[in-house]
């Protein structure tokens, strides 16, 4: 019977040990994305093109879908395991239909600050409050959250509904919109805004518009949207979902430390000219295993405005659907 040596055990070793490693390198782990190619998208490209995935044996594979809606039809049906950036009211609803299929694993936070929803009005239009909108067509970012929030704003402002006309519009049309004079002003999000000041078509007029309206307070953490992975792939897949998150946070960190690098990968993964990525703003990027009970109140207000509006029917406690590893 043929017998190894010492050294032959040892070389055969590690052998095994390097085609197990090449093996493993090689067999990465998919995760299916939902991309709204906006600038809280921000962590995902970062992730992406700076290895950080890859780092964690991840291989994600994306699916461009524009607004809430699809990503949580998505999300429901399996079709994707994550949705990069999911509106929180439309993630909450998703889980009064299917609890769990929405669980957060980061937030992003707008207000004055850190600007993503705001109020344009096209070149040549006098326009300086929200309620010299009356009697306007104005555009709006597409989906029931967006809608509820500029008409929460609206209302704020004093107008009613018939007091000015709301069409939503999918985000890829509202500069080529804005530069046609098609609507009087637009409740758009980041870069179109940065992209439309630039280009000289519209300006900003409000910002912040969900802290100041909804929260009371402009510099208020508005955790409007955020990462979020389904249950199912979390209870299927709990190491893959932790190394996501881990490669998720080292974007957050990366992003939050060197915003101006960071910014670089909005060109090409979003509506984001080269010549205009150096301004355009970005939302606060948060882990919930890094939120403070402020924050987590500031996010519970915000849901529970939704529910006062009709927009969810009923009262949820946000803290069941955030993820911490």
């Amino acid at each position: 019977m043929f017998k190894f040596s010492h050294v032959s055990r040892v070389a055969a070793a590690m052998l095994a040990l390097l085609a197990g490693s090449v093996l493993s390198a090689q067999a990465q782990d998919k995760v299916r994305v939902g991309v709204f190619p906006v600038a809280s998208t921000l962590p995902l490209f970062v992730a992406i093109e700076r290895g950080f995935f890859k780092e964690n044996n991840i291989e994600v594979e994306m699916a461009r879908l524009i607004g809430g809606p699809p990503n949580v039809a998505a999300m429901i049906g399996n079709q994707i395991d994550a949705a990069a950036v999911l509106v929180t009211i439309e993630g909450i609803n998703a889980n009064l239909k299917k609890p769990g299929v929405a669980m957060y694993i980061s937030l992003n936070s707008q207000n004055a600050k850190y600007q993503m929803e705001q109020f344009v009005v096209r070149k040549g239009l006098e326009i300086k409050s929200l309620a010299d909108l009356k009697g306007k067509k104005i555009m709006s970012a597409p989906g029931p959250a967006n809608v509820t929030m500029a008409r929460a704003a609206l209302a704020a402002a004093g107008l009613k509904e018939g007091d000015y006309q709301l069409d939503q519009l999918d985000m890829g049309q509202h500069v080529n919109a804005m530069t046609a004079g098609t609507f009087d002003a637009g409740y758009t999000l980041e870069p179109n805004a940065t992209v439309m000041r630039k280009n000289g078509v519209a300006t900003t007029f409000e910002a912040g518009v969900i802290a100041k309206y909804v929260l009371g307070n402009p510099q208020a953490n508005a955790w409007v949207g955020g990462c979020a992975l389904t249950s199912d792939f979390i209870k299927a897949k709990p190491d893959v979902a932790r190394r996501f998150t881990a490669a998720w946070g080292k974007a957050v960190k990366f992003i939050n430390d060197n915003p101006a690098e960071a910014r670089k990968h909005l060109i090409k993964n979003t509506f984001t000219p080269d010549d205009v990525v150096d301004t355009v703003p970005l939302v606060k990027f948060e882990m919930v295993n890094e939120l403070k009970p402020a924050d987590v109140a500031d996010l519970q207000r915000f849901i529970d405005f939704s529910v006062k509006t009709g927009t969810l029917s009923e009262k949820v406690d946000v803290s069941k659907y955030l993820q911490k590893f």
